[in-house]
């Protein structure tokens, strides 16, 4: 075969990514106030572009009957667009004229976000910012000492601490400076140390990860031995460090988990300014019949429209064939985001009222029927492609009559039943771990062990390392540190 220089011509499909596809993509994943401020932008980029006056929003009814589905019909151009508080059992007590006043003020914004396990801020803790970490120390030193001498000392170290809750002095720069005993500082640390959070009063990395381990009961000679030589780890000298330790595989990797959960800087959880309260995106309002009124949050979504008639205007003074140009890509640019916004709204009420219709045994009766949920499931039920599924629950929170949640909070895995029958909801697992600590007797708190066989009575199937990983996960401390603020809160 000859060798040189030819043309081939060549006929092969491919999908391109256009730039108007890309933005109706960004736009699925942003939340309605992301959503408000690129309008803005919009607006000021585009003349034929306008705000119209509020119209009645979107709605998503979801009927009672399990077995029939909201459908939101969608053009092969919009499905295009779309791939790219309480935590009881109560049941509701709902006063539809109330929520009628309710949707008709907009005023949503008010609404905090309640997370997994834990109970709503009250009315007087809204505007105020939290405490600092030396108030926080200050409120607990008098409560656990009646020396004077020594609940002076102490609150001078608990003002002396950095924001990260290290104390940068040494005891006998204290002593010196107020005049006392170095021993009397040194008991004055040991009172700091033993207050909330664990780790304060520490004066180096390795004993504050230290004083977390012996509140957590997991502090021995082998942990001992690693925290004295973090500086191995942070080379990575694995293997050297493991035979300091005199440990296997499996127990290294468990020391090394166990350190990983442990706050190096525990005093950064205070003294920051409070967090703005959450704007829900979607409503979501009881029927007097059973179902569900599903709308976006129009309070802060504004409603683009082209302004046709200022086009009309505007074209009939273009005599320069660049300037019409020009406009009919303004309008053609006006024209697609619109309608990208349209099939955004559509398409977030079409997930989320699969969402609703597959967790309504939640929002009727609380967290313990929270079912486990995937992306996957969600994907399937409503034809669309997972990732589409991901970008909408992605920054979009719901406002129910239970309060106000993230759509990502309704995707949780399962847990295996006692029984062996179907799964439960991590988040039904996490609550009820919480309702057992809650109701404990402070002169009988509850192990983690204790907590395994209670909640097999319950129906739950858990691993004692499972059920510690739980309780940690919504905040709750070990047996050690319940007990010990318990009896803090009886003295008090």
């Amino acid at each position: 075969m000859a060798l040189g220089p030819r043309l081939d011509l060549r006929q092969s499909q491919s999908l391109v990514m256009t730039p108007q596809l890309q933005q109706a993509i960004k736009l699925l994943a942003l939340s309605n106030l992301e959503v408000e401020a690129f309008i803005g932008e919009a607006l000021e980029a585009n003349p034929l572009l306008d705000v119209s006056a509020p119209t009645e929003p979107e709605t998503a009814l979801i009927e009672p009957d399990e077995q029939r589905r909201t459908t939101l019909e969608t053009s092969p151009a919009d499905q295009l667009i779309a791939e790219g508080r309480a935590e009881d059992d109560r049941p509701l007590d709902i006063d539809p004229s109330a929520l009628d006043r309710d949707r008709d003020t907009g005023d949503w914004a008010a609404d905090i976000r309640i997370s997994p396990g834990e109970d709503g801020p009250g009315i007087d803790e809204r505007g105020d910012a939290p405490p600092s970490l030396a108030e926080h120390l200050h409120a607990q030193i008098g409560a656990v000492t009646r020396d004077p001498m020594l609940a002076f000392i102490a609150r001078h170290i608990a003002s002396e601490l950095d924001e990260a809750g290290y104390l940068p002095a040494t005891c006998a720069d204290i002593a010196r400076e107020l005049g006392v005993d170095e021993d009397e500082a040194e008991a004055a640390l040991a009172l700091v140390q033993s207050l909330d959070p664990t780790g304060v009063g520490a004066r180096s990395l390795g004993e504050c990860l230290a004083l977390q381990a012996k509140e957590a009961d997991r502090y021995d000679p082998c942990m001992a031995r690693l925290l004295d030589n973090l500086d191995l780890l942070a080379r990575g000298e694995l293997p050297r460090l493991k035979r300091m330790c005199g440990v296997d595989d499996e127990d290294f990797a468990d020391m090394l988990a166990e350190l990983r959960g442990y706050d190096p800087k525990p005093g950064l959880r205070f003294g920051s300014g409070g967090g703005d309260p959450v704007t829900p995106d979607i409503l979501l309002i009881p029927r007097t019949d059973g179902g569900w009124d599903l709308q976006l949050n129009q309070a802060t979504l504004p409603r683009l429209v082209v302004n046709r008639s200022y086009y009309v205007e505007m074209r009939g003074a273009c005599d320069d064939k660049t300037a019409r140009g020009w406009l009919s890509d303004k309008l053609a640019d006006a024209n697609w985001l619109v309608k990208a916004l349209d099939q955004r709204a559509r398409t977030i009420l079409k997930v989320a009222s699969e969402v609703v219709k597959q967790q309504d045994g939640f929002f009727r009766h609380g967290v313990s029927h929270l079912k486990p949920l995937t992306l996957r499931a969600v994907a399937e039920a409503i034809e669309m492609h997972e990732s589409t599924v991901s970008r909408v629950t992605s920054n979009k929170y719901l406002a129910c009559p239970r309060g106000t949640f993230e759509l990502k909070y309704f995707f949780t895995s399962g847990v295996a039943s006692a029984d062996g029958e179907g799964a439960v909801s991590a988040n039904a697992v996490k609550a009820a771990i919480k309702a057992l600590i809650d109701a404990e007797d402070p002169k009988a708190i509850l192990s983690d062990d204790t907590l395994v066989d209670l909640l097999r009575e319950k129906g739950f199937d858990l691993a004692r390392r499972t059920v510690a990983k739980y309780r940690e996960a919504i905040g709750l401390g070990s047996s050690v540190q319940r007990r010990r603020q318990k009896a803090l809160a009886g003295i008090r």
